[in-house]
């Protein structure tokens, strides 16, 4: 079996460890003064790249793909327990996709999406994921829900 391997460097690691662990629904399996690691099993990893020239180079976002509206509601009300705010948009049209999503950023800064797909669309659209000052100090514009 392979698993992919993220490692973020946090500055506060308890306010950190229970981010993750409102996010994952589980406790870390190895937890350290220094360290915290999570064995999951779910979910599965997407990882994409891309390339837009107005928007700087390294982590955009991480986020947790979903199949259903329940298992979104599920990860949305994780955070929600755990009092980690978190802003709602439906029908997004980005990364070639509709998709409902919910973003939040963990105590480091790194923005998190939580989101199903509808299905495709033809354009990049709008990626809100590079935004990290923005996501949870603007409204997300009403957008014409999916087609499809």
């Amino acid at each position: 079996m392979k698993r992919l391997h993220v490692h973020v460097s946090v500055d506060r690691l308890e306010s950190s460890i229970a981010f993750y662990s409102a996010l994952f629904g589980a406790d870390p399996v190895t937890r350290k003064p220094d360290y915290a690691k999570w064995l999951l099993e779910d979910p599965r990893v997407n990882f994409a790249i891309s390339r837009k020239d107005d928007n700087a180079t390294g982590l955009n976002h991480l986020g947790i793909q979903v199949e259903d509206e329940g298992e979104l509601a599920e990860v949305h009300a994780r955070l929600g327990a755990a009092n980690i705010a978190s802003q709602t948009e439906s029908c997004a049209r980005c990364c070639y996709a509709e998709s409902d999503k919910h973003w939040a950023v963990d105590p480091t800064g790194i923005v998190w999406e939580t989101y199903r797909t509808m299905g495709s669309i033809a354009v990049y659209g709008d990626d809100r994921g590079q935004n990290v000052a923005q996501i949870l100090a603007e409204p997300v514009p009403a957008a014409a829900c999916c087609n499809g």
